[in-house]
């Protein structure tokens, strides 16, 4: 299983950022997604899941500003990012539920300047 992220970098606040994960080595449509974030100096928290089915969750923080979304054919999540803030900068991982075990990608950084 690999996942690869993509898409991140340097924004000013307010701005809007859309991240990639492609994924291969599983059964993609059958699998749950998601994405973590991991700020300096704080622990990893989850931003959104998305099931195979399509039901969709988000933290708290970032409702109403973030949506996840999944093509199935072409093996890829998406975390579409809006009104970015100062607090969202984060080195950001999607992931794959592998039977209850997340399996990480490298993970991609996104730094929003005040």
């Amino acid at each position: 299983v690999k996942l690869v992220e993509s898409g991140g970098g340097l924004v000013q606040a307010g701005g809007s950022l859309r991240l990639s994960c492609a994924a291969s080595g599983l059964s993609f449509d059958a699998k749950a997604l998601g994405w973590h974030r991991q700020a300096p100096g704080n622990q990893r928290e989850l931003v959104a899941s998305i099931t195979s089915g399509g039901t969709r969750t988000y933290a708290d923080s970032v409702k109403g500003r973030f949506t996840i979304s999944r093509d199935n054919a072409k093996n890829i999540t998406y975390l579409q990012m809006n009104n970015l803030k100062p607090e969202d900068t984060a080195v950001y991982y999607c992931y794959a539920d592998l039977a209850g075990f997340h399996r990480f990608g490298q993970g991609t950084q996104v730094t929003v300047s005040s």
